[in-house]
């Protein structure tokens, strides 16, 4: 099998997307410490911000900058691996890292709060994030997506806003914007986790390969050219095969079960401090009532 170092550094690397990266992880720091004064009602950005900020920058650039964003369009199961990544991942700890004043900022901007108050609604944020999830993933449109370097990006932009959207409602960190809680929180994520099964279901029964760019030579050529660039062409490749020892159908398969998976210990996870957070609520209200009857004996329920 060939290697990826014949793709060349600049292909491998994406030292264009990592200096983008970097300018706003700069103006990120730059806005939290230093110019924050210029905010109302700003606090000071703890540790566990700015570590969470970097992890989800480390992983924006892991997924679509690093050797593993070609490797995507080589293998369909990388591609399962980035893409939950990017949107059951990345999205939650980008929201977690944002501090409470520089949230209520953004969200006050006269632009930004009118998409608000509509894009925040959990059945339309839901809606929305797994109406354009699954239709990324008909063959027709991701085959085509794939072969236009502008179309790609703006796809994933919008699915990336759209997960962001999807996540706010589940673990919005202020709580005057909070509009889910207990088993409404419980309920998020079951439908959540029930809509993005057909997708993936397709995905893992097709006893054919569904996508043309891991199967059909000129469409895997294009997608490739687009990625690496005009040197593609004089590599003289024909195809994915060339880099892995599994067949396209196998290769689809294990994408749809890895992206199955993965987001469902996401969830699985997300779930478990939903139900100790209720557990804990719980409990403080007991022991609040508990405290109320001490000191007011005679109040008959």
């Amino acid at each position: 099998m060939l290697t990826l170092d014949i793709f060349g550094f600049k292909a491998l690397w994406s030292p264009y997307f990592l200096t983008i990266l970097l300018a706003i992880t700069v103006g990120f720091f730059l806005i939290t410490t230093k110019y924050r004064t210029k905010f109302l009602n700003n606090e000071p950005l703890n540790a566990k911000q700015a570590v969470l900020f970097l992890i989800a920058m480390g992983l924006l650039y892991a997924i679509k900058g690093s050797p593993l964003d070609l490797m995507g369009h080589l293998m369909f199961y990388i591609h399962g691996i980035s893409m939950v990544l990017l949107v059951f991942l990345v999205p939650p700890l980008f929201i977690l890292s944002i501090p409470h004043w520089l949230w209520r900022t953004i969200l006050n901007l006269k632009g930004i709060k009118s998409l608000y108050k509509l894009f925040s609604k959990p059945v339309v944020a839901i809606l929305l994030f797994n109406a354009f999830f699954s239709f990324y993933h008909i063959p027709l449109v991701f085959d085509h997506v794939m072969q236009n370097r502008y179309l790609h990006a703006g796809y994933s932009i919008l699915l990336f806003i759209f997960a962001i959207g999807m996540w706010w409602s589940l673990i919005c960190p202020l709580e005057e914007y909070k509009n889910l809680t207990g088993i409404k929180k419980v309920a998020y994520i079951f439908v959540n986790s029930i809509l993005i099964t057909p997708s993936c279901a397709l995905i893992i029964f097709s006893d054919t390969s569904l996508y043309a760019t891991y199967h059909d030579p000129k469409v895997w050529s294009q997608v490739m050219s687009l990625c690496v660039g005009s040197s593609f062409d004089n590599l003289n490749l024909t195809g994915p095969e060339l880099f892995s020892s599994m067949s396209a159908v196998e290769d689809q398969r294990l994408g749809g079960i890895v992206m199955k998976i993965l987001q469902e210990m996401i969830f699985a996870v997300v779930l478990a401090q939903v139900f100790f957070e209720w557990y804990r609520n719980d409990q403080e209200d007991s022991e609040r009532e508990m405290e109320n009857y001490t000191l007011n004996p005679t109040v008959v329920e």
